[in-house]
């Protein structure tokens, strides 16, 4: 698929189309014999732009819990065949100090983490999305996870309503919350129609789908996505090396806060600095011409 001229000069090679493309390489500036890191590697869309950039001595390591798309990404890779050492690893972005140790790797010149939901996995018939096909209410990115319907069963009103409320930011998060206990549904379509009956009829009719803020706090809680990103943020010394650049595009508020504040620390601490000041969003064009760049911010830092 080609973008329309005056974007993006970039024929993708993937059903996901990455989001800041131009923006991240110029952020992360990656350079011949680098070692880059994706811990969100997906399609293998930034892939593609970065591998050329680094030389038959590069090394890139791609990234991804969901075992089909490393798959993917592997098979891609090959076809590319790139001169850069290429590995990617079906693993969780929040295991990488213990991943570089175990295969004898350095710290990295370049991080990158997409933190945006794959567009792939709504097609997956594991429930991530509730306009899909009927499929069971798994909802986890990997195979050996609880599945949330599971999750559901465990958890009282109480702490569902505040799991919606926190994470979903749902103004109607209780009623929801005592409608799924009632049902405890098995199916994704079952469990948007809980929602849709739960919230008032001038909400059902509203710009979002009922069911939106709910699907992704109820994902963001089964997957730890918060507590993933807390905790790679917080192993990034031990990740990056002396100069060495990570970037960050995250979707929603509370990851936003949480890739925020910890480059201000780390600015606090003297132990890196902005690339630049104020978060990279996506350009009209973009936002245009791939609606999931809309929400997205680009965070930078380079360590000294």
């Amino acid at each position: 698929m080609k973008s329309p001229r005056n974007w993006e000069n970039w024929e993708f090679k993937m059903a996901h189309i990455p989001v800041l493309l131009k923006e991240v390489v110029e952020s992360l500036n990656p350079q011949k014999n680098d070692f880059v890191i994706d811990g969100t590697v997906d399609g293998g869309g930034h892939m593609q732009a970065i591998l050329p950039r680094l030389g038959d001595k590069g090394i890139f390591l791609g990234i991804d819990w969901d075992e089909d798309l490393a798959k993917k990404c592997s098979a891609l890779a090959k076809e590319l065949k790139p001169a850069a050492r290429t590995i990617i690893v079906n693993d969780n972005f929040r295991n990488l100090p213990e991943i570089l140790k175990e295969r004898n790797l350095p710290k990295a010149d370049c991080l990158l983490l997409d933190l945006g939901f794959s567009t792939e996995q709504l097609n997956a018939g594991r429930g991530f999305g509730f306009s899909e096909e009927n499929s069971p209410l798994i909802m986890t990115y990997g195979k050996n996870q609880k599945p949330l319907h599971e999750l559901l069963e465990k958890t009282t009103v109480r702490e569902l309503a505040a799991i919606i409320r926190n994470f979903g930011e749902e103004r109607y998060a209780i009623g929801i919350a005592d409608a799924i206990k009632m049902v405890v549904p098995k199916t994704n379509r079952e469990l948007a129609e809980t929602i849709r009956r739960a919230v008032p009829a001038s909400y059902r009719n509203g710009r979002l789908h009922p069911a939106t803020r709910t699907f992704m706090a109820l994902r963001i809680w089964a997957n730890g996505e918060l507590e993933n990103i807390a905790s790679v943020l917080k192993s990034l010394p031990e990740i990056i090396g002396k100069g060495g650049r990570a970037a960050i595009i995250s979707f929603h508020s509370l990851e936003d806060r949480l890739v925020k504040n910890a480059f201000r620390d780390l600015v606090k601490e003297k132990k890196a600095e902005l690339v630049f000041k104020k978060p990279i969003q996506a350009s009209l064009a973009e936002k245009r011409f791939n609606p999931a760049s809309r929400s997205a911010k680009l965070r930078a830092i380079q360590f000294i």
